[in-house]
């Protein structure tokens, strides 16, 4: 029994020491999400855990944790960054200054040589982000100001920056030459000396650049961000003026866009008017034009009528003319056949129709008052009508009984 419990006690005792060594020398290791860990032995062996969970290590290994993604932030509060510092001060190509905010999120490398590499290089993440990846995004971020001034910059080149700075991030720093210019100022109108800076390009085309040390180490861009640019006070009044000649301009521009724009409606008035005129006027000369043709026609017409009408008239005077010669012809042959016997009575009426109303207003006496003579054996009124008409009988040579006697 005695035996019994010694080996307990002892086989207890070995247990507590192990944990003991289990726990001091701890053989395993955890990586968190969103990180990696680089292991080195005692014995020298180095290698990269990337996967998240428990893993194996030897007892006494050093670990050395980074993050998968490092976080620059230059603008002087806290985010979560590796580095939290104060905007950067740039100086664009007119020689202006400004303060910049950026946030740059850098993508370690994804295989364990490139980490291996790093590693060696800046031992931990403080001194990868304050001596390498700080520094190296201001240098990028001051190198891409140089290429354009401060005015087009505020008018527009806000987008060409956010370029420039995130292409030489990820490829490496352009190398720059300074060029010699002359320009007008846009807002005093002077002639101003500028030194531009240029990139420079090889003979194949290509931008020539400064090694990048991302590069060389396998390190990305996930992200490059320009927040904001916080020009120096003479920018600002610059651009003060700018912008109020700018609305003056535009204003004034406005104005001669309206004036035109009036001219050319009144342009379009007056040519819809002449255009009315116009064609009122070729309007008035059809309505002329038909009238007159109308009236040609009517004439044309007119004639057409009297000429029918004259060769009517015609017509009709020769048919009176043959019905005059016809019934002359009539009359002259009746003549010659009763010795125109009509017209010879006809004046024989006239004739005596004339002296029986001289005889009849006659106021004298038919019969003598007194004789001296012989006796006469008829009556005197009587005589003179019958000498008359004897007269008259022979005068149309009308075979007349006369009366016996006389």
């Amino acid at each position: 029994m005695k035996r019994l419990n010694g080996k307990l006690l002892f086989g207890g005792i070995i247990t507590f020491v192990v944990l003991i060594l289990l726990v001091a020398l701890n053989p395993f290791g955890y990586n968190d999400l969103g990180y990696r860990e680089v292991v080195e032995t005692p014995t020298g062996k180095k290698y990269v855990i990337f996967e998240n969970g428990v893993y194996m290590k030897f007892p006494g290994s050093k670990i050395t944790t980074y993050p998968n993604v490092i976080t620059i932030s230059h603008r002087g509060e806290g985010m979560g960054a590796m580095i939290e510092s104060k905007s950067i001060l740039i100086r664009f190509n007119d020689a202006t200054e400004a303060r910049a905010q950026t946030v740059v999120r850098f993508r370690l490398p994804p295989s364990e040589p490139d980490m291996m590499m790093l590693h060696s290089e800046y031992i931990n993440k403080e001194y990868l982000s304050l001596k390498g990846l700080a520094p190296y995004t201001i240098e990028c971020l001051k190198n891409s100001a140089q290429l354009m001034d401060s005015e087009q910059h505020y008018s527009g080149g806000r987008a060409q920056l956010s370029q420039f700075f995130q292409d030489q991030l990820e490829y490496g720093l352009f190398i720059l030459d300074t060029q010699e210019s002359f320009a007008r100022d846009t807002l005093t109108g002077e002639m101003k000396r500028i030194y531009e800076s240029k990139i420079r390009v090889s003979k194949d085309g290509t931008k020539e650049r400064k090694d990048s040390d991302l590069k060389r180490f396998g390190i990305h861009i996930a992200s490059a961000t320009i927040e904001n640019v916080d020009y120096e006070s003479q920018v600002d009044e610059k651009l003060k003026k700018k912008i109020e000649a700018s609305t003056r301009e535009s204003v004034s521009k406005q104005n001669l866009v309206t004036a035109q724009q009036e001219a050319m409606t009144a342009e379009a008035e007056g040519r819809r008017r002449l255009v009315e005129i116009e064609y009122e006027e070729k309007q008035n000369q059809t309505q002329k034009v038909v009238q007159a043709e109308t009236q040609v026609k009517l004439a044309i017409k007119d004639k057409e009528k009297q000429k029918i009408a004259l060769d009517g008239a015609r017509l009709e005077a020769q048919k009176i003319k043959a019905l005059a010669d016809a019934e002359a012809y009539a009359k002259d042959r009746m003549m010659k056949a009763d010795g125109a016997l009509d017209k010879k009575l006809e004046t024989y009426r006239e004739v005596q129709k004339m002296w029986a109303e001289a005889f009849m207003h006659y106021k004298g006496d038919l019969v003598p008052q007194f004789q001296t003579g012989a006796s006469s054996t008829g009556n005197a009124g009587l005589e003179f009508m019958d000498l008359m008409s004897a007269k008259a009988a022979m005068d149309l040579s009308v075979k007349m009984k006369m009366k016996e006697g006389n």
